[in-house]
């Protein structure tokens, strides 16, 4: 598993890299061939409607009467020239006329609501606008966010007015071409960016779960290790005591047959109470717990914890120090499981304690809680085993020493308990200076009204 984990990963990683970089690829592809499509539709809606303006002017256009020199003499050839001459495009059609007729151009050629402007220039002077539209001059400079077209409004070649007429040129500014494109592509784009992220959330899952299954299969091997050793010191002992009931000395002397006995008969309700802890997570896991509710006084709760560990506390030379300030201390819980909770609270202290222990029990009450601290000076934690000590299975590494009894069920039985309580536990603790465990439990209704009358 060690093994195959980075490879897997490095593989999706590499393949959804690769997946990625395809679709931009495949973006500027798509985004360059609709730029050119977007060209050419202008330009064609652009010729249809420059050869519908030459088409529309008519060869014998009316007399321009405002072009008549008054210094002409009748009948003269420039006159006649100039009578006969017909109209430019800018001078037949009104800006209106113009702009329909783009307007059906462009929605013949699929750019229905393609926003643009226009404007009609001289061949000669191409800065000279004869006809454009309001907001061309506002669209003009600016080359970056916008297009700009031009085709020459030309007659056909041998015509009647071939040479006669002279040369226009029809521009076309389209504005926004990138949001044209945007918007032409989005459906495409967002399937795309919706179906990538899908991807991603895929291989976060994957990656999730290949974590979790290597966390689990570690704490498998870890519970089963502990397990080993918390059940082969216990057998060891009463195989021990077994062969020394079948020595003929031991079957003649009362005491030590009474003495072995009660060996095998301590080791026995070790074991059976080492099952029942693990009974105890699974049953917590099934959601079977039932609560036996009712008002209890928190402190003699700690009291009644707290006899178990004199003994193990004077092998230590530890010291213990109460100081049980809560004024109110009643609270709905159930008697067994709260004891358990601060029966393993301390436990956790002595277990992890060095020479010299001392270790404080300290209560306040709150308008609403009793909170309940369990101070130590003991080994205390780093900041990763501080974040993974309710966990399930969980205990501190040292090394390759199993001086430390459990399943690390303790803890996560207590934010069990807790939880169910609708209380709080944290933790606090510094590596070498100890830890601080703080318990806040909902007092009764009673005793809330009355720290409130207090």
């Amino acid at each position: 598993m060690k093994k195959i984990f980075p490879v897997i990963i490095v593989l999706i990683s590499l393949s959804l890299i690769g997946i990625i970089l395809i679709q931009v690829s495949w973006f500027r592809s798509m985004l360059q061939n609709k730029r050119e499509d977007l060209d050419q539709r202008v330009i064609n809606s652009m010729v249809e409607v420059g050869q519908e303006l030459i088409d529309e002017k008519g060869t014998l256009p009316p007399l321009k009467n405002s072009r008549i020199r008054p210094h002409f003499t009748w009948p003269s050839d420039q006159l006649m020239m100039e009578l006969m001459k017909p109209t430019t495009v800018a001078e037949k059609f009104t800006e209106f006329e113009i702009k329909e007729k783009l307007d059906k151009a462009f929605n013949r050629n699929g750019l229905k609501n393609t926003g643009f402007e226009f404007a009609i220039t001289s061949n000669v002077n191409m800065f000279r606008y004869e006809k454009r539209s309001s907001r061309f001059m506002n669209l003009v400079d600016d080359t970056t966010s916008n297009s700009t077209f031009t085709i020459p409004l030309q007659v056909p070649g041998g015509s009647t007015l071939e040479g006669l007429i002279p040369e226009e040129v029809l521009t076309v500014i389209v504005p926004n071409i990138p949001q044209i494109l945007f918007n032409q592509m989005r459906w495409m784009l967002g399937g795309s960016v919706l179906f990538t992220l899908i991807i991603i959330a895929a291989f976060y899952v994957t990656v999730k779960a290949l974590v979790s299954q290597k966390k689990l299969s570690e704490i498998k091997n870890d519970f089963i290790n502990n397990m080993t050793h918390e059940f082969k010191t216990p057998l060891a002992t009463i195989s021990l005591a077994v062969d020394a009931l079948k020595n003929e000395k031991v079957l003649q002397n009362r005491d030590k047959i009474e003495y072995f006995s009660g060996i095998i008969k301590e080791e026995n309700k070790r074991m059976n109470k080492q099952v029942e802890t693990i009974l105890q997570a699974a049953l917590l896991d099934r959601q079977e717990m039932q609560l036996n509710l009712k008002p209890i006084h928190v402190h003699n709760i700690i009291h009644a914890a707290l006899d178990n560990f004199h003994l193990q506390l004077e092998e230590i030379d530890g010291k213990l120090d109460m100081q049980l300030n809560a004024s109110y201390d009643v609270i709905n819980a159930d008697e067994v499981h709260f004891t358990n909770v601060i029966f393993n609270l301390v436990e956790n202290a002595v277990k992890y304690s060095k020479e010299e222990l001392l270790l404080k029990v300290i209560t306040q009450s709150t308008a609403k809680n009793i909170v309940i601290k369990i101070e130590d000076n003991g080994i205390g934690m780093n900041k990763e085993t501080l974040k993974r000590i309710f966990e399930k299975f969980y205990r501190a590494h040292t090394g390759n020493l199993h001086n430390v009894k459990g399943f690390g069920l303790g803890l996560s039985y207590v934010q069990t308990i807790v939880d169910a309580h609708h209380g709080k536990i944290k933790a606090e603790s510094s590596l070498g200076k100890g830890t601080i465990f703080t318990l806040e439990m909902p007092l009764l209704e009673k005793q809330q009204a009355a720290v409130a009358v207090a």
